[in-house]
């Protein structure tokens, strides 16, 4: 047993006691690689970097401590970026591996692997196991944990990037968060698949189960053992804000601040949306919108601190403890 287990970060291994308070979906970039490197003209590498140390600072300010980083392959993950860009700014910040597709594989693994023409073992598989025990590419940063997502659909490719990303985690014990479709109540397929692989769901965040406020979906995702990311704070164009507050709420009131965690799903930059228009259409969409405005939110509806403690620090302390440690 590990008496004192660590968890990889981007400036290297921390306690996962002094993981502090923890914002568990947040991103530093999210970029279309291709298209940036096509159109070098909207892409100043100096000035974005600048510009997410300014707001990383501006998170710190706010007592946070640590922010989790769920950007993978098909998200513009570039490590060695955001490594630059943690060099500056005194604040955890957890990387994670695995593929992001709402449809397809990438081309890259579609005729070789299991059910493919030529066969084989799961390259994905080999590829996050790799990244989370020896480091992401030559930078010397571990991933800590593992992503996968699946909107309203379980296509092939989603299904397969998913059975990779749950083979990974038997193999290494690395914790999963699953982006999901919660209109789609897409949550519960995922933990079929992945309990299907024998995952432990105690080990899974199904991401983005704040933006419903059925309490009948959150209740089934939770009695199967998952934490559910209550993370799209600021997104009030999927969910009106007061809604989250007061599902969050509820589910506080019933004794299951344990299985919740809190965060925004923002990013410093994102290029899927014309410049301007992001703070346009979801102006409160950044990484200091919950300790601004959501908690003191939360504590008039009646969550206490010791609900906040446990959302912000204690869950995501037992999500990145080993089993066993």
């Amino acid at each position: 047993m590990t008496s004192n287990p660590q968890v990889q970060t981007v400036r290297g291994p921390v306690a996962v006691g002094d993981l502090g308070t923890v914002l568990m979906h947040e991103h530093v970039f999210v970029v279309s690689e291709e298209l940036r490197q096509s159109l070098p003209e909207t892409w100043d590498e100096q000035e974005r970097v600048d510009d997410a140390v300014t707001r990383l600072k501006a998170l710190a300010a706010t007592g946070v401590t640590t922010l989790v980083d769920p950007t993978v392959i098909g998200l513009g993950r570039n490590v060695a970026r955001v490594a630059r860009v943690n060099a500056q700014v005194d604040l955890n910040i957890v990387a994670a591996t695995g593929i992001y597709t709402l449809a397809d594989i990438p081309d890259f693994y579609r005729y070789h692997g299991p059910g493919t023409v030529l066969g084989g073992p799961e390259g994905m598989t080999e590829l996050f196991v790799r990244e989370l025990t020896e480091g992401i590419a030559d930078t010397g940063v571990r991933a800590a944990f593992l992503k996968c997502a699946i909107e309203n659909e379980l296509t092939p490719g989603v299904e397969r990037v998913m059975r990779a990303v749950a083979q990974a985690q038997l193999r290494t014990g690395a914790p999963i968060t699953v982006h999901t479709s919660a209109a789609a109540r897409t949550g519960l397929v995922a933990q079929r698949v992945l309990r299907e692989e024998g995952v432990d769901l105690g080990a899974v965040v199904i991401g983005h189960s704040g933006d419903t406020a059925d309490l009948d979906y959150l209740h089934e995702l939770v009695d199967n053992g998952s934490y559910v990311g209550m993370d799209r704070f600021g997104l009030d164009i999927l969910l009106p804000e007061d809604e989250r507050v007061a599902t969050v709420a509820a589910l506080a009131r019933e004794g299951l601040a344990e299985r919740m965690v809190l965060s925004h799903d923002a990013s410093c930059h994102i290029d899927w949306f014309p410049p301007g228009v992001r703070e346009q259409i979801a102006p409160n969409w950044h990484h200091t919108h919950l300790h601004d405005q959501v908690l003191p939110a939360l504590r008039a509806a009646g969550v206490t601190e010791a609900q906040l403690t446990t959302m912000l620090v204690d869950n995501p302390r037992r999500y990145f403890t080993p089993a066993g440690a």
